[in-house]
């Protein structure tokens, strides 16, 4: 189980007695060229007898610098510490990203590094990475620096997906637009939602689609509409349910709803979940858009055409 340091300086007594190796970057996502990263961290560390760790931010940058457009995450804090932690790393350290740490001189970045984690070895970047007051540091700065404190700098190089560099923005426009699928692959796994159960209205039990409620505020909306999911118990105590999920804001039944909702109803005769139980969801694919119809007999017939796509989308 990895270690979570709130900051740097709470980190002071991580690998003591071994060399420490520290990818850093924001992670969000933790998608394919992030791993490649951490990877190289954690493989390098066995090899050695050393430490691997892993040093990301909170909040995104984008918070301090442009509060009224910050970029919005694919990930909250909780769940990217938990995706790094999976990844085999012995610790993760949550640096807070405040107006005294972004003052930083890229050339003073790592002797502050060095400062509180004294065994430091080797750090681990993406190529494309940038660190410093302004952004000024890259990786030849970083490696000119690191040579004057007898560390060592690894500098993963971008991978590509379907011809061009895997990134996070670019996994976010594609979240945004419902291209799940495409997501998927170059996150590595499955788009994922945690909410709890509580109670509804009841009406899809009505009209023959018992849905379960998952309320869920994600700092990146993906694109309102109907998916393909799977749902399990958080916990990991069962196994993945076939379900077909709606995202949105039911214009049919609501007249101004706050926000989205998440529905998801399960395919399977009997659903094992109820209020109070969390729930994680894997997203799978995109069915349709959100759509606003006449009355509730035309949106039960459009849920039948929904759970039929869902059923054959699984049996291929």
């Amino acid at each position: 189980m990895a270690q979570v340091f709130d900051s740097l300086s709470a980190a002071r007594a991580l690998a003591e007695k071994r060399p420490l190796h520290l990818a850093i970057g924001m992670f969000d996502g933790v998608h394919l060229g992030h791993q490649a990263v951490l990877k190289a961290a954690i493989q390098s560390a066995r090899r050695s007898g050393g430490v691997a760790a892993v040093l990301t931010f909170d909040p995104h940058p984008s918070r301090l610098f442009s509060p009224a457009t910050p970029v919005r995450l694919i990930m909250d804090r909780e769940r990217r510490v938990a995706a790094l932690a999976a990844l085999e790393m012995s610790a993760v350290v949550v640096q807070p990203f405040d107006a005294a740490f972004a003052a930083i001189e890229a050339e003073d970045f790592l002797p502050r590094l060095r400062a509180d984690l004294p065994n430091l070895h080797t750090v681990y970047v993406g190529e494309n990475w940038r660190f410093g007051r302004g952004r000024r540091g890259d990786v030849a700065l970083l490696v000119a620096e690191a040579k004057k404190l007898g560390l060592h700098v690894v500098s993963a190089p971008r991978i590509n997906g379907d011809g061009e560099p895997i990134s996070s923005t670019r996994i976010r426009a594609l979240l945004t637009e419902g291209r799940i699928d495409q997501a998927n692959v170059l996150l590595g796994s499955a788009y994922t939602s945690e909410g709890v159960v509580t109670g509804g209205k009841r009406l899809g039990r009505t009209i023959g689609f018992p849905t379960l409620n998952l309320p869920w505020a994600p700092d990146l909306q993906p694109r309102l509409g109907v998916y393909v999911v799977s749902v399990a118990r958080a916990d990991g105590t069962d196994r993945p349910r076939r379900a077909v999920a709606n995202y949105g804001l039911r214009p049919t039944v609501e007249a101004a709803a706050p926000a989205p909702q998440l529905e998801v109803h399960v395919l399977e005769p009997e659903c094992p979940y109820g209020p109070g139980e969390a729930l994680q969801v894997e997203w799978l694919s995109f069915v349709r858009p959100e759509m606003k119809f006449a009355g509730v007999e035309e949106l039960r017939a459009q849920i039948a055409r929904d759970v039929s796509a869902a059923r054959a989308w699984f049996a291929m």
